[in-house]
């Protein structure tokens, strides 16, 4: 089209009423006039004529300026006169697109369409070239074919509007996909043909049962599949091993596809030595270490692999950001062996130049950078930027932290890191609502601030009520106190508990405290703490039940005669250490926690005792995307008294006791119930006796879990790192060393399987059940849906239970 149009103005360029070619080759112009602009100005039509006013001129020059003016690509027909001197250009504007419109497409999105068209040319506003429409319906059809569709059709329609204006139409008939009929691999004797067929994507046959499977052809993923065979033989040694030809044919209605694989085994070759050369930055030995292939071993090609993402790695963290492993394997036809020459090529050492922080708009840019073990200046290190992220992530203030390394212009060796964040709400309105068969509905509240105005600093300001509390605590931790990373808390709080609301046995305490603690970096993992605190409780006993009689009689020297309660004046010290690998702060999906804690009341207290307990958690991603992941959980924690008082021995006191049950500890029961239960003198028929209560804890306790996590079904990837899905099975105890039950077993007269030896941990409760976490604007919501699987006589239970503002 183009040549013929071409070649129109050419002929016409000879000739304007007199010939060109009859006059002068060769004249002065004296003006130049374009005829036919509508959109396109005048200036800009002159532009691209190479011919100015005054140039002398010939019939070539003439013919160059049509052509430069069709270049422009706003015209659509060009011809040129001569009158005397004066040059007349008259033009035919490419019309321009008012309306793109597409219909019947379904494989291809409307958005993705579009963008492909705009990168094209092809978007509103822009003159339209007709010449490159048919590219594109070839285009689109080409990847119609790509992913099976043969009979795929795709026209554009143009429709002529007013002043010069088009709208442009796309209609496809995508038709179905052809389906693999039968695939077939020739030439394989050491793998039988399922065995292969088992590895590839595409499949010639989908058993009824699988709805999500089908058989539809790809190119694509044909190509996946035969680089997976190729893979497959040589992660097995066979070092020769080609795929000859490959053969698609269709059927001739094109519904149905036959694929042919031809492949060349040959045999297995072993490993007959491994030579590191090139410059290795006088680490040989080091890197030799690192080199797990042994001569003797079967060739693999992904053993090959992963040896030189390990050598990267190390070079990477030695400041060599950007390393070539090359590996040269040398085969030996006749001994079946393979000889590796590894050539090291680490280039040169990168240094950091400078670190910009993105993406940050509350938290402050010493908050991130603190975290940051990549520092400026020095060279960089693929581990410490690694490091640098996972500090991040676990601050839990961002959704996602993602680095990118840019060379410096100009520069071979100096990097700018990028280190661009995705802020999320770090506070949260602390809530909870749960339902129990016994308990009914229960409600709490609170508000915390864990990036206080962005500093990094966690803030608590919690005025909370519900049944069984009502509790003022102000907190305050600045986990950079020093510029070494020791950590600094502060808290102070009142509560006023009626245990007869919380699922427990009747009793309030009215707490006061205040408690201080300093936090120790030891490594990047690791720290210690220690808190010094005072405490002040005072207890009113309305439930006269055994144990609790056990506490009064041995503390009754702390009783108050006007309204017989006890009063406890406590100083505590404690000391904790921590351990934290996890990937992230909220929603992980790798690495470890643990936590061991110790808390005593010092000699002199009121109360002497002390507890001790233990809490691990494990992320374990079962697929190379952390969406399939195990977690275990499990907590330990014993406590009793020490020292004596008026001649008995102090014990654990009853309101410092450890709970089990509930949210965080086993679903599928209610809060705090799982457990020795309070026990009660009665008379039953004239006969003295005992009757079991409601839940009192216990002095030790043991609880775990296991759980699947898994992708959240019916959602789109974008809610990957706000929702997650898990399975789980809960299950553990807690018990009382402390209070013999041997007597109220014996002597029980009504329900006495409720009673139970619970000086053992061998009463032990299980639930499984499904959980949906979210983590929304205002903290995370928890949904779960439990059934326990092992349980006591008068175990309070509960199916369903959600939790606002609490995750784990």
């Amino acid at each position: 089209m183009f040549k013929k149009k071409f070649l129109a103005a050419a002929l016409a360029a000879c000739w304007s009423g007199m010939s060109l070619a009859a006059q002068s080759n060769e004249f002065k112009v004296t003006d130049i006039h374009v005829d036919g602009l509508q959109r396109v100005s005048l200036g800009a039509a002159l532009l691209q004529i190479p011919i100015r006013v005054g140039d002398d001129v010939d019939q070539g020059e003439i013919s160059q300026s049509l052509k430069q003016l069709y270049r422009s690509g706003d015209f659509q027909d060009v011809s040129v006169y001569r009158d005397g001197s004066t040059l007349i250009y008259r033009v035919k504007e490419r019309p321009v697109i008012a309306k793109i419109d597409l219909s019947g497409n379904k494989d291809i999105k409307d958005d993705k369409l579009k963008e492909s068209l705009s990168s094209q040319g092809i978007r509103v506003g822009e003159p339209l070239d007709r010449t490159n429409l048919s590219n594109i319906e070839k285009g689109l059809e080409d990847f119609y074919y790509s992913v099976g569709k043969y009979n795929a059709q795709v026209k554009t329609i143009v429709t002529p509007l007013p002043r010069n204006r088009v709208d442009v139409k796309f209609t496809f008939q995508e038709g179905l996909s052809a389906k693999i009929q039968q695939i077939n691999i020739v030439g394989n004797h050491k793998f039988s043909d399922d065995k292969l067929l088992e590895q590839l994507q595409l499949t010639d046959h989908v058993p009824w049962w699988n709805f999500m499977g089908d058989q539809k052809y790809q190119k694509q993923k044909l190509s996946g599949d035969l680089e997976t065979i190729r893979s497959y033989y040589f992660d097995r040694g066979y070092a020769r091993f080609q795929i000859e030809s490959t053969q698609v044919e269709l059927t001739p209605e094109k519904h149905q596809v036959y694929i042919t694989v031809n492949v060349h085994e040959g045999d297995i070759y072993k490993i007959k030595g491994i030579t590191l050369n090139g410059n290795l930055i006088g680490r040989k030995a080091e890197m030799e270490k690192l080199v797990s292939i042994r001569p003797g071993d079967t060739y693999s090609g992904s053993d090959i692999s992963e040896m030189q993402d390990i050598l990267e790695k190390f070079l990477g963290r030695q400041g060599y950001a950007y390393p070539k492993i090359q590996v040269f394997p040398q085969i030996d036809d006749k001994d079946k062996t393979v000889m590796l020459n590894v050539n090291v090529d680490p280039g040169k050492r990168i240094y950091v130049r400078n670190i910009h922080v993105l993406g940050n708009t509350v938290t402050k840019d010493e908050v991130l950078r603190r975290e940051m073990r990549q520092m400026e200046g020095t060279w960089l290190s693929s581990e410490k930027l690694e490091q640098s992220k996972r500090r991040l992530n676990r601050l839990g203030f961002f959704s996602s932290v993602e680095t990118q390394t840019n060379r410096v212009p100009g520069s071979d060796d100096q990097v700018d890191v990028d280190v661009t964040v995705k802020e999320q709400p770090t506070g949260s309105l602390t809530a909870g609502i749960g339902y129990g068969t016994t308990s009914k509905i229960s409600l709490n509240a609170g508000i915390t601030q864990k990036n206080f105005m962005g500093t990094g600093d966690s803030v608590g300001i919690t005025l909370s009520r519900n049944a069984y509390s009502k509790t003022v605590n102000l907190s305050h931790t600045n986990p950079y106190f020093t510029k070494d990373g020791v950590s600094l808390g502060e808290n102070i709080y009142y509560r006023d508990f009626d245990a007869s609301n919380a699922n427990l046995v009747s009793y309030t305490n009215k707490t006061i405290g205040i408690k201080g603690t300093l936090g120790f970096p030891i490594d990047e993992n690791n720290r210690l703490s220690l808190g010094l605190g005072g405490e002040i409780n005072k207890i009113s006993q309305n439930d006269p039940y055994e144990q609790i009689r056990q506490f009064w009689d041995i503390y009754s020297g702390y009783s108050d005669a006007h309204d017989n309660s006890l009063s406890f004046k406590n100083i505590t010290v404690t000391a904790g250490w921590s351990r934290n690998t996890l990937d992230f702060g909220q929603f992980p999906t790798a690495g470890s926690t643990q936590n061991l804690d110790f808390e005593v009341a010092v000699p002199g207290s009121d109360t002497q005792y002390y507890k001790l307990s233990f809490e691990t958690r494990h992320f374990l991603p079962l697929t190379k995307e952390h969406d399939w992941v195990f977690s275990a959980h499990g907590r330990v924690g014993y406590g009793n008294g020490y020292g004596q008082v008026d001649g008995n021995d102090q014990i654990l006191p009853f309101f410092k006791n450890f709970y089990a049950g509930g949210w965080g500890s086993i679903r599928g029961f209610a809060s705090n119930t799982v457990g020795p239960r309070a026990i009660y003198r009665d008379y039953y028929d004239g006969e003295n006796g005992y009757v079991p209560g409601r839940a009192i804890g216990g002095n030790g306790v043991a609880v775990g879990s296991f759980e699947l996590i898994f992708p959240t079904p019916l959602v789109s990837q974008s809610y990957v790192h706000s929702l997650r899905t898990t399975a789980f099975f809960d299950f553990g105890t807690a018990w009382d060393t402390e209070y013999d039950t041997a007597l109220a077993m014996r002597q029980c007269v009504r329900d006495c399987d409720e009673i139970g030896d619970y000086s053992k941990p061998n009463r032990i409760r299980a639930s499984v059940g499904v959980s949906l976490q979210w983590r929304s604007p205002i903290g995370p919501v928890v949904f779960a849906l439990s059934k326990p699987v092992k349980k006591y006589q008068g175990d309070e239970t509960e199916f369903f239970s959600f939790n606002l503002g609490q995750t784990f």
